[in-house]
């Protein structure tokens, strides 16, 4: 049993095609994706703060936050990816980094980001890995030492972006898209159910989130070149 659970739990680096070839159809659609979310800002309703999140597991929400970090680094913007997947990180090993101190150490000390946050290998991108694992990621995230900690961030970044757990197996996501500017919600072709994206869209109604829109992945790319973006 314990076996298994700890297989379960285990987790991989995800693909940043967006730096491994940057001129390929998906990285094409990565930038258009960034390009209809600064489209979406406006002065009065910046999007400086970003939650990717799915309705379930193995959807593509961590690939798809890794490389919208990269897209936006890439385009000069101050950049911070957090990992606020507490319960089964990936992007320390997605950009090679090491966990010993992240968001549950910001959250559960006076530890600040930019002590916290590590450079990656592309400029103006930054990490914020999870952390060692706490026993409340939900308390955690939904705490007024998280509201400090997007603020702080505000001050130092142009773009945050929060890589959260599915939306419909715990209430992380939902914590953290009430508390920033703008969601994405990723589904897959063949994996994700249209009953758990309509029971995500109401938990996200629920807290009064601004869904930017989709993100399809997965799909053939006869049929519309991979990925694909549509604002709601």
């Amino acid at each position: 049993m314990a076996r298994k659970e700890r297989k379960e739990n285990r987790t991989n680096p995800v693909s940043l095609i967006t730096l491994v070839d940057p001129s390929s159809p998906v990285s094409e659609q990565y930038r258009t994706i960034r390009t209809n979310i600064q489209f979406a800002s406006s002065i009065d309703r910046k999007l400086q703060t970003l939650v990717v999140t799915s309705s379930g597991p193995s959807e593509g929400k961590s690939t798809t936050a890794a490389n919208l970090a990269v897209v936006f680094a890439k385009s000069g913007q101050r950049v911070l990816l957090v990992d606020a997947d507490m319960r089964k990180p990936t992007v320390f090993k997605t950009f090679q980094l090491t966990n010993e101190v992240g968001l549950s150490t910001v959250l559960s000390t006076s530890t600040r980001i930019d002590n916290a946050a590590q450079k990656t290998s592309v400029e103006n991108l930054s990490v914020l890995t999870s952390g060692p694992k706490p026993p409340n990621p939900s308390e955690l995230l939904g705490s007024m030492r998280m509201d400090q900690v997007i603020k702080e961030a505000r001050n130092l970044y142009d773009i945050i972006i929060f890589d959260m757990p599915p939306i419909v197996a715990v209430t992380d996501a939902q914590i953290m898209a009430s508390k920033v500017d703008g969601t994405l919600l990723v589904v897959r072709e063949n994996v994700t159910k249209k009953e758990s994206v309509t029971k995500a869209r109401e938990l996200l109604q629920l807290v009064n989130a601004r869904v930017l829109g989709v993100v399809y992945n997965g799909a053939e790319q006869s049929k519309d070149q991979g990925y694909y973006y549509y604002s709601s």
